[in-house]
């Protein structure tokens, strides 16, 4: 099984509580059901995505290309490595965790695909 976190999962990043909280107990819930279920042979990890370019971010943080909001500055000034994610910088790390051989004693992480971002402090 395989759960969506987010940076939020860590700190609130936005103002809005409820996604935060949401996304924080999407962890704990990976966790909790990762033991229960391990003896079954069932392994729950979860990916927690940085920001990652989508129609719904480029309206909020901008584009390289198109241009960057301040939000959107702030963002990639935090990010190592310089740039927003894209659905395929997820793609390898699910693909892992899902592979029975590879993975086989992963259970109940989550893993930031976030291009450094949690390694810095602050926003």
């Amino acid at each position: 099984v395989i759960n969506f976190a987010s940076m939020n999962s860590y700190c609130p990043l936005t103002r809005c509580f409820a996604y935060a909280m949401s996304k924080a107990a999407v962890i704990n819930l990976t966790q909790s059901f990762a033991a229960y279920y391990a003896p079954a042979g069932v392994r729950i990890n979860a990916v927690a995505p940085g920001f990652m370019v989508n129609e719904r971010s480029k309206n909020y943080l901008g584009t390289v290309e198109d241009g960057l909001t301040k939000r959107g500055e702030q963002v990639i000034g935090h990010t190592p490595m310089g740039r927003f994610g894209q659905a395929q910088d997820l793609v390898g790390c699910v693909k892992w965790l899902l592979n029975d051989e590879a993975a086989a004693f992963v259970t109940g992480i989550t893993i930031p695909v976030d291009g450094g971002f949690l390694t810095l402090g602050g926003v």
